[in-house]
């Protein structure tokens, strides 16, 4: 990805939704993007993810909208994933997280759940 003043300040924003991700919480790649500021980028999350971020971000808090961890199953980076939510207290079953979800949306707030 190359990097223009736009997509690096879009990055930065997206970093620092990552940032604060309280331990022991998740959210999905599209709730990230919202709370940066970049509604419907999910998939720039997921790149930038992909490159490595920047260290110490704790992207292990970052999942699939249905809660999935996104590495495939038996991968190293889904067992490093894995293993670092469960050191957060995380629950994770099948590659899933159980009893977790991503906060609702200002949406399913204000008017409830997707139909």
């Amino acid at each position: 990805m190359t990097a223009t003043p736009d997509t690096r300040q879009a990055a930065q924003r997206i970093y620092a939704a990552i940032r604060a991700i309280p331990a022991g919480e998740v959210a999905g790649y599209g709730e990230v993007a919202r709370r940066a500021g970049l509604p419907g980028r999910a998939r720039l999350v997921a790149r930038l993810l992909s490159t490595g971020g920047e260290p110490g971000l704790p992207w292990h808090r970052v999942l699939r909208s249905d809660g999935r961890i996104a590495f495939p199953e038996g991968s190293d980076g889904h067992r490093e994933q894995r293993e670092r939510l469960r050191a957060e207290g995380v629950e994770v079953s099948g590659g899933r997280v159980v009893g977790r979800r991503a906060r609702p949306t200002l949406d399913e707030t204000l008017w409830g759940p997707p139909r």
